[in-house]
């Protein structure tokens, strides 16, 4: 049986090439790969029939690209046309579009195949997908443990090799910390990198769509693929697509890089903290500069992020009412019954927690005791993270304060979900982006990973330094068993 996907996407694109393999072998072996991994619950709608009629339209197409003919999963809250998107929801459970995300028509210029639309917290409001209608994801390197959220299905679709790519989106870590608890490579670009049309609300200043792979030059290629300036996204940043490869294999001698000390505090458990002190170690022997500095605001990310994602969400899901789209409560005898009825059966625990304390947030006074102070206080935080990159080239840390953990864990303590994230949402709160590569495993045998932090538009750089640890630390997690 084959095993092309386990190849470096370079060998498989010079197979491809050279006609040794067409992209039906890609998509056929991807397929066989996800049936027989179906209880990772990864998934939430396969692709299959379309995706192998794409395949089979490619067979004569030459091969222009390194991504050609390459399967790749989608995240749920991403519109594609004719392809169920249910955001994990009953609200959108049959819920099918007419359109596709920008992201989604990028990918499929460069024929990359999309096979399915992966798993994830309902409407992204969660960090372990647990929230979702159809139930969890599994971690492939511990299947009694979360995956991470709220892009947990497309962590475990990478993470168990069943696709070399997804897209997930991220909006308080939920790109980079469901990477971390996976053992891959998440990248959570700089706010209006990519645009965001097409991906279903939750937080509008916080959200961003970003790439997650096996590895680090993978990932560079696919942010190649989804950047570039939208005009159909008002907040898509006009700064010109980069060759975010071009620095990889580049030397760090010379880099100064800034290390938080509350990322180092005792909200962290001390096997990850031991394998972050041992990445520094490695970086000043090869010549960089590493110091430990304060960033103010960085302790309240989490009270911020509270206020100002839950004021958002609130806003952005009263669209949802039963009217133009999505699940229509049955039997309601007036307009106003049929609202509450279809949010009240519709929705989800967390997503109305959410949504009430948001509507609270946001009613008469409180917006500005409470919003626009947390939008002040916000802007000190980036003013912060802006001067400390005057002095350093990047910012690193532990991605997560624990390894994943057990399914069903907290799972009633709505703090649980935002302290998970408590080291990452900074980055969304200032607009920056941050990366996730994995650094290591825990005495268990779950991945640990490294948090890299860069300036506004230099993914780059961030690119150059995880392609230098990727390779010093040699981790080869391909191979390594999961249980």
């Amino acid at each position: 049986m084959s095993n092309y996907l386990d190849l470096s996407i370079q060998e498989i694109n010079n197979l491809l090439k050279k006609k040794e393999i067409t992209p039906v072998d890609l998509v056929e072996e991807c397929f066989r790969r996800i049936e027989s991994n179906e209880d990772l619950n990864a998934f939430i709608t396969l692709n299959k029939e379309q995706a192998l009629e794409e395949a089979k339209a490619l067979a004569d197409v030459e091969v222009d690209n390194l991504l050609f003919g390459l399967p790749i999963a989608v995240k749920d809250n991403i519109v594609t046309k004719d392809l169920r998107t249910t955001c994990a929801s009953k609200m959108l459970e049959n819920f099918v579009p007419i359109y596709d995300a920008t992201v989604v028509e990028k990918i499929k210029a460069k024929h990359m195949i999309i096979v399915g639309k992966a798993n994830m917290d309902e409407f992204a409001m969660g960090s372990t997908s647990q929230t979702s209608y159809f139930g969890s994801p599994r971690n492939p390197w511990n299947k009694n443990c979360i995956a991470g959220g709220s892009s947990g299905g497309s962590a475990a679709i990478v993470a168990a090799r069943l696709t070399p790519f997804a897209l997930g989106s991220d909006t308080g870590g939920s790109i980079r910390q469901p990477a971390s608890y996976c053992g891959l490579v998440g990248m959570k670009p700089t706010y209006g990198r990519v645009s965001r049309y097409g991906l279903v609300a939750f937080a509008s200043s916080l959200d961003q769509i970003g790439p997650m792979t096996r590895n680090v030059y993978e990932n560079a290629l696919l942010l190649n693929a989804i950047s570039g300036h939208d005009d159909k996204d008002l907040t898509s940043s006009y700064n010109q697509v980069e060759d975010y490869t071009r620095l990889i294999g580049k030397e760090i001698k010379g880099m100064k890089i800034a290390v938080p000390n509350y990322f180092m505090s005792d909200i962290v458990d001390s096997e990850i903290q031991d394998k972050v002190r041992e990445v520094i170690e490695c970086l000043k022997q090869n010549g960089a500069t590493v110091d430990y500095i304060d960033i103010d605001y960085v302790e309240n990310a989490v009270t911020l992020y509270q206020i100002i994602a839950m004021g958002e969400a609130s806003s952005n899901l009263a669209r949802f009412d039963g009217v133009r789209f999505g699940y229509s409560a049955p039997d309601a005898q007036n307009v106003e019954e049929l609202y509450l009825k279809t949010r009240e059966t519709g929705f989800g625990d967390e997503v109305k927690r959410r949504i009430m304390v948001g509507s609270y947030l946001l009613s008469g006074e409180n917006a500005v005791t409470y919003y626009n102070k947390a939008l002040s206080i916000r802007d000190d935080m980036r003013k912060s993270f802006r001067k400390a990159f005057q002095t350093y080239d990047l910012i690193i840390g532990p991605t997560t304060t624990t390894v994943a953990y057990s399914l069903g864990q907290d799972l009633d303590d709505p703090m649980k979900s935002f302290m998970d994230d408590v080291l990452v949402i900074p980055v969304n709160m200032a607009g920056l982006p941050g990366m996730n590569i994995p650094i290591g495993m825990n005495q268990d045998h779950m991945p640990i990973g490294l948090h890299i932090i860069g300036n506004q538009f230099e993914e780059a750089k961030m690119y150059q330094l995880a392609s230098f640890l990727e390779k010093e630390l040699n981790l080869d997690l391909d191979r390594k068993e999961r249980s």
